[in-house]
């Protein structure tokens, strides 16, 4: 039952990009709303960016629950090479997405922001894991 909460959590946060916890707080999913406001810190999006953003991202989300749903409706152990593949296909329709409303610049930053979010997740996980990073 752990590992089944486990992987709904990390569906959750790899499908959306969930960012590095921040003094002490939980995860949890961010509404489209925080996700934009988020993004918006990040790259300095436009009115229209705003409006294109929180769009995509309600729409990642709506198929992120119903995918969950999906999941548990199914009952029993998930086939993790089945989800991971799902997650996986997710997360790069809604990279694509949202590159798609931005500028060559806030592509970029909006890659930096990525990849600074992909070493906290792997740093986080090794320390879960007991490794520490030392």
């Amino acid at each position: 039952m752990k590992k089944l909460a486990l992987s709904l959590v990390l569906v959750a946060g790899l499908a959306f990009g969930a960012s590095a916890q921040q003094g002490g707080q939980q995860r949890r999913m961010m509404s489209p709303e925080d996700r934009v406001k988020q993004l918006d810190e990040k790259v300095k999006l436009t009115d229209d960016q705003k409006t294109k953003a929180t769009e995509v991202y309600t729409a990642a989300a709506a198929e992120q629950k119903k995918m969950m749903e999906e999941m548990q409706a199914a009952g029993g152990t998930p086939d993790r090479a089945a989800m991971q593949e799902k997650r996986t296909k997710m997360t790069a329709d809604l990279d694509a997405k949202v590159n798609a409303i931005l500028t060559d610049d806030q592509k970029k930053a909006y890659k930096t922001w990525q990849e600074e979010m992909k070493a906290a997740r792997e740093k986080a996980m090794k320390e879960r894991q007991g490794g520490g990073g030392k």
